[in-house]
């Protein structure tokens, strides 16, 4: 998963955008204004901040102990930092994204959703 690919699957989710509020270096990914992804493309090793389902999080930790930490300046109970240096497959970095996005999204109000739903 190369950083352009990394960023293409990121923005690739219905009403996901980027934005840099913290500084030129971090791209923060989000729908509705709420985060689902956190990375500097630019980093060797690249890296990104998910959201994970508390108990998927545990278990991915013990997993893929050297690819997977607690979210780095995150809440450690429900972020993951992966490493996305190719030693993941690229299909469970993508599911990774994925499963972020559907967890922001399900946090979302009912009204949130629904325009999403729509567009």
């Amino acid at each position: 998963m190369t950083p352009q690919r990394l960023r293409a699957l990121c923005l690739s989710f219905n009403a996901a955008v980027e934005e840099f509020p913290f500084n030129p270096e971090t791209s923060v990914f989000k729908v509705q204004g709420k985060i689902f992804a956190l990375t500097d493309l630019e980093a060797r090793p690249l890296k990104v901040n998910l959201k994970c389902d508390p108990d998927d999080a545990i278990r991915l930790r013990a997993e893929h102990s050297d690819l997977i930490v607690p979210g780095w300046h995150m809440s450690k109970r429900h972020w993951n930092t992966v490493t996305v240096d190719g030693t993941l497959p690229d299909r469970l970095v993508r599911e990774l994204v994925e499963d972020s996005y559907d967890l922001v999204v399900a946090g979302l109000p009912r009204a949130a959703r629904l325009r999403l739903d729509r567009a």
